[in-house]
């Protein structure tokens, strides 16, 4: 078992080791701040109890949260939160009501992301050139399917009930809080033509991380060589920022 506390260690030992690297959850949180302001309207997909929220949402005016699965939106640990029960691909919200939507880890989950780009794009503000305004900001986190693990966890969807029984038992994760995967927006092409074609500039930035397999100190030392061969577009996190054109 991985606990986060351990993986987080191992990150610091990398981060020392790699001048200029931050773990992928660092590089977001930084885009997120940055994208906000005290008049900001924000709008957080698919964060269930908490997240990044808990500890932004006092840079907004108004910060809401969307999730398919009340339960977890019931438990949320920001209560006086705004929070709706919904799915991405059909936003609640009138166009334009938003200055900045995120979305961390739920890209991957997806079965028609086409859909939920371009409902991303109607809920943010337009730009407006006259007042030198850009359009509204979507960033997100999600994994790299291109990724050697990311491609085994796809080839273990083959045998789903161990895929069930192996998160929880390498990453100390409920199982209640594994859900499907998709990776139908997963790769720097799939986002940037998804981003195109829903009317967002994409920027994107993949980030290698190799705790995910250093379960012991042995382990940590080969992932951090093995981190070196693998391609820049195929590091294990995508993290993007899409700006409403």
């Amino acid at each position: 078992m991985l606990p986060l506390s351990r993986q987080n260690e191992y990150r610091r030992r990398y981060a020392a080791l790699t001048p200029g690297w931050q773990p992928s959850g660092e590089v977001y949180e930084r885009l997120v701040r940055e994208s906000l302001w005290p008049g900001a309207r924000w709008l957080d997909l698919g964060g269930g109890r908490g997240g990044l929220v808990e500890l932004l949402h006092g840079n907004a005016a108004l910060t809401a949260a969307l999730d398919p699965d009340w339960p977890s939106l019931r438990e949320h640990r920001v209560p006086a939160l705004p929070r709706t029960c919904g799915l991405a691909d059909a936003l609640p919200f009138p166009a334009g009501c938003f200055d900045v939507v995120t979305a961390s880890w739920l890209l991957e989950h997806l079965t028609a992301p086409e859909i939920v780009f371009a409902e991303v794009n109607r809920v943010l503000r337009s730009p407006d050139p006259r007042a030198g305004k850009p359009g509204g900001r979507f960033v997100f986190l999600t994994p790299n399917a291109g990724h050697p693990l990311i491609v085994a966890n796809r080839v273990s969807q083959l045998a789903p009930r161990l895929q069930r029984r192996l998160v929880p038992r390498l990453y100390a994760r409920s199982e209640a809080d594994t859900f499907p995967v998709r990776y139908k927006a997963n790769t720097p092409h799939q986002l940037l033509a998804l981003g195109r074609r829903a009317g967002f500039a994409v920027a994107l930035r993949c980030i290698g991380d190799p705790t995910y397999t250093a379960f012991n100190d042995a382990l940590f030392r080969v992932s951090a060589l093995l981190e070196r061969a693998i391609p820049a577009q195929r590091k294990i996190h995508i993290v993007g920022l899409a700006i409403k054109q």
